[in-house]
């Protein structure tokens, strides 16, 4: 009975599709930290709820592509339907290709998270309900984001799938890690930027979710940021499917689908 509750609200998802309502030049005046790209322009797609449906809460979504190109439908826009009919904004951030230079899609991510805060009337926001998400290597960006960023660009939560975690070479995601820190990473840096190591008391509540047989991030990257909330005492889901692989986003061909969207539904729902 519960599967075919889950079956039906997925169905009516895909019923009531969700169009983008604007999309954003998230630097019209010029971008810093120049990627040696000009037509790499990043920018902010964002979908609404209904305004009677509205809870105040948004999410940022980041997605993946091991930094060096953007899954932009299924770890992205895809969501938009499930979050909106939650009464929750979505805003998808295509944000710049690092090419070596970490700080050019740090400041994309984090610009992003300042631009909901500052259009939070106008968009039916909270300003303390902002979210980031992010899959892969654009779950390494938002869990970044959560462990580094201050003020307006800090989320108050975030959702991270089969991300990447650690800069180490020994079992980091090696195209992230040459993408966003270069061929010749400093040791201070692949420290820096390893997130689980940058938790703290302070790092916003986590869900994670992520395939136990990835063999292209590895899950030890996933279970070892939820060790360090748990040891922080920061409030934290771990997900682990037994298949999957990695990449699933919003696919309804991952044999968890429903089940996933469920559990996501029922934590956004704990807070």
């Amino acid at each position: 009975m519960k599967r075919l509750v889950l079956i039906l609200q997925f169905m009516i998802s895909l019923l009531t599709p969700t169009a983008a309502q604007q999309v954003i030049d998230l630097w019209p005046s010029g971008a810093p930290n120049d990627n040696g790209n000009p037509a790499d322009k990043a920018e902010l797609t964002v979908f609404l709820p209904d305004a009677k449906r509205a809870t105040g809460r948004a999410i940022v979504v980041c997605p993946g592509g091991g930094y060096d190109h953007l899954a932009m439908q299924h770890e992205g826009t895809d969501w938009a339907g499930y979050f909106n009919q939650q009464g929750i904004a979505l805003f998808v951030l295509k944000y710049r290709m690092p090419h070596g230079q970490h700080e050019v899609s740090v400041s994309d991510a984090e610009q992003a998270m300042k631009l909901v805060r500052q259009h939070a009337k106008e968009w039916n926001v909270k300003r303390d309900q902002v979210g980031i998400m992010g899959f892969s290597a654009g779950g390494h960006l938002a869990s970044t984001i959560a462990t580094h960023s201050k003020g307006d660009a800090k989320p108050d939560f975030q959702i991270l799938f089969y991300p990447v975690i650690t800069m180490d070479p020994s079992f980091t995601h090696k195209g992230s890690l040459k993408n966003f820190l270069g061929s010749k990473p400093k040791k201070k840096d692949i420290h820096e930027y390893s997130t689980d190591r940058q938790v703290s008391r302070v790092t916003p509540r986590t869900f994670i979710a992520l395939s136990d047989d990835d063999t292209v991030v590895l899950p030890m990257n996933g279970a070892n940021f939820y060790m360090e909330c748990y040891r922080h005492d920061v409030a934290a889901s771990l997900h682990i499917y037994p298949t999957g692989g990695h990449g699933w986003g919003y696919r309804a061909s991952f044999d968890f689908h429903l089940e996933m969207l469920s559990e996501l539904k029922a934590w956004l729902k704990s807070f």
